[in-house]
């Protein structure tokens, strides 16, 4: 039966494969491109599309707090092709599909190179690869048969009659037949080019159809035959020096034509090397070999390398018709808590690793990542710009003036460029999950390698204990306030009723000092005043001052009725900083009780059951029997200590 089955998959397979294929001749060519004139795009065109069909999604961040506080009034479009692959580099993504866009409509960006400059392990080599990656699964492009360069058809059609066909098929046609073809034609088909034979091709990354890379050459060794192609010096004795026959058109400019030709750690090459890119992108042909003429290119060209190497480069004043032919796109770090959980997430998925991650684990490893980041501010802490850099409702402590995330973005424009890289915290995970003795891996084991492998970086010292604080005070503070949080949820029964209770109740008496009313008690219908100590008992959670309190209590009403008006729904996640206060003050008032149930050795029956009903609760919220135990001790050592 199952042979039977991987026998009709491959049959399938091969029969779809063999209805994609074409071979004809170039008057049956010519019939296809009338029928469909979109099969002769170029290059760029041909990358646009793959990036936009699998749909795009425009984000309207006045419907969505979170984002609006993150992106303002911004357009944020979000392409599927990238979606599940990049997570927290939005703007690089627009900018890069923005070039492609211009460049699909023969903009000036069809003859610049696309280069990508970042920090390293920000994702500059993985945007590339998905680039070529949808090449490879893209349908087959028509290409004249036996070219070296697997070049476009319409190349056959002479100058004189170009213009009549570009009318009839509704295409432009760009471009010349190589030396290869021209020789082929004029002496194999007596220039009859209408019966020169054409056929389906497709891209490879390894066939190296379609891609060409070029990886960093030793300047003192480097040969444009990487990029261009050679002599055959084997067929020297059979044909004259400028017979075409001789031309081997195996460079990444020949391979590359009609795809991609990525350039790796492109300043690392001598300048003189990179002339040929210039022509490229300019003339959109490239020198052959030998004394050839030119061959007409038609590629995306796509270079990468490190910010200290940009720097070197630009610094150069002779680099400048290169730097006039180039389009830069910076590929930053992610700075967005959330996003930057989503790459660990998506690449634990990919890993064989089947150990329990307790809750908050990776949380805590990606806001150290964020941590080293982000640029010192004048105007809040470390770790307040990151809640505010997530979106988050920070409102600063005793005031009621929100921070503005512009503000801070406008203070460090370079930020994102530098810190610990995605693969530092992702060997750290790894290296977690591998010592693990209980299949089982905790914020407090990852915090334990994180400090033995920030002790073992190649840093400047100074640099390093910088790190070790963000692990050792930011974050395992940030951690303990979680996990106060978490065993209070656990342990208080009906934790969200209680909190909505308060919510409520504070509303109604904000509302009334704000309005200067009565609260009508709603069981016996009685006008009270409201309630000052009741109101301060709540402020005084998040550092709100008697002379601020006015203004936070205006504030709250203000953005409750912002919200009413515009169709949403009230509830104690609604406004950030009384969500953190009301918690507070929920903590506050369990924090005796959940202290002596953590710390005591020996329980009362009616402890004993609390301790286990909390210890359930934390099952339900993704601990194991391991990692609650472990937790459960932490706390004890280190939350409410006397």
């Amino acid at each position: 039966m199952g042979k039977c089955d991987f026998s009709s998959i491959i049959q399938k397979d091969r029969e779809v494969n063999k209805a994609k294929k074409f071979e004809g001749t170039f008057l049956e060519y010519l019939d296809i491109v009338k029928g469909d004139p979109e099969i002769t795009m170029l290059s760029h065109h041909r990358m646009y599309k793959l990036m936009t069909e699998p749909g795009i999604e425009v984000i309207k961040t006045d419907e969505n707090p979170r984002l609006r506080r993150i992106y303002g009034n911004d357009t944020i479009k979000k392409y599927k092709f990238f979606d599940s692959e990049f997570f927290g580099i939005d703007r690089t993504i627009m900018k890069i599909v923005r070039y492609f866009h211009s460049a699909a409509m023969a903009g000036e960006e069809s003859r610049q190179v696309l280069y990508l400059v970042g920090p390293v392990g920000a994702g500059k080599s993985s945007l590339m690869e998905v680039m070529k990656r949808a090449l490879e699964t893209s349908p087959p492009v028509y290409a004249l048969k036996g070219c070296p360069i697997r070049e476009e058809p319409l190349h056959l059609v002479p100058k004189h009659l170009r213009k009549e066909f570009e009318e009839i098929l509704g295409v432009k046609i760009e471009g010349d037949l190589c030396p290869v073809c021209r020789y082929r034609l004029k002496n194999e088909l007596n220039g009859e080019y209408e019966k020169f034979p054409v056929e389906t091709v497709d891209f490879s990354i390894r066939s190296r159809k379609g891609i060409g890379v070029v990886p960093p050459v030793d300047p003192n060794n480097q040969d444009t035959s990487v990029l261009i192609g050679s002599v055959d010096i084997s067929k020297i004795d059979l044909y004259p020096e400028d017979d075409p026959r001789v031309l081997s058109l195996n460079g990444a400019f020949n391979v590359g034509n009609r795809g991609i030709v990525e350039f790796i750690e492109v300043f690392k090459n001598e300048t003189e090397y990179l002339h040929t890119m210039i022509t490229a992108t300019q003339e959109k042909s490239v020198p052959s070999p030998g004394k050839g003429s030119m061959v007409y290119f038609d590629g995306i060209i796509l270079a990468h390398s490190n910010e200290a190497e940009w720097n070197k480069f630009k610094s150069d004043h002779t680099n400048e018709a290169i730097l006039d032919r180039i389009v830069k796109i910076e590929v930053p770090y992610c700075l967005e808590l959330d996003e930057e959980i989503k790459i660990y997430e998506k690449i634990l998925k990919k890993s064989n690793f089947k150990a329990h991650i307790s809750p908050h684990t990776i949380k805590i490893a990606s806001m150290f990542a964020i941590l080293t980041r982000l640029a010192p501010s004048n105007k809040v802490d470390s770790m307040t710009k990151l809640k505010i850099y997530n979106g988050e409702e920070v409102v600063e402590k005793g005031m009621t003036k929100k921070v503005d995330v512009f503000e801070l973005r406008d203070e460090a424009q370079r930020e994102g460029m530098t810190g610990i890289s995605t693969r530092f915290v992702m060997k750290v995970l790894d290296i977690t999950l591998s010592e693990s003795d209980h299949n089982c891996i905790n914020p407090i084991s990852v915090m334990e390698t994180l400090v033995k492998s920030v002790k073992e970086l190649s840093i400047g010292g100074e640099e390093k204990e910088r790190y070790l604080r963000f692990i050792q005070d930011s974050v395992r503070k940030e951690y303990n306030k979680i996990l106060e949080k978490e065993i209070t949820k656990a342990f208080i029964h009906g934790y969200r009723e209680q909190a909505e209770s308060l919510f409520n109740n504070y509303l109604d008496h904000a509302e009334a000092c704000v309005n200067k009313t009565k609260i009508k008690d709603r069981n016996t219908g009685e006008e009270l005043e409201p309630d000052e100590k009741f109101l301060r008992s709540i402020e005084e959670q998040i550092g709100i001052t008697d002379t601020a309190a006015k203004g936070f209590r205006s504030d709250v009403t203000a953005y409750m009725f912002y919200v009413l008006r515009n169709g949403g729904k009230l509830d104690f996640n609604s406004y950030e900083p009384l969500k953190e206060a009301i918690e507070k003050k929920l903590t506050a008032s369990v924090k005796e009780l959940s202290r002596v149930i953590t710390q005591a050795k020996v329980r009362d029956k009616e402890q004993s059951s609390k301790f286990d009903t909390m210890v359930e609760e934390m099952k339900k919220n993704g601990y194991c029997d391991h990692c609650c135990n472990v937790i459960l001790k932490y706390a004890s050592n280190n939350l409410w200590k006397d």
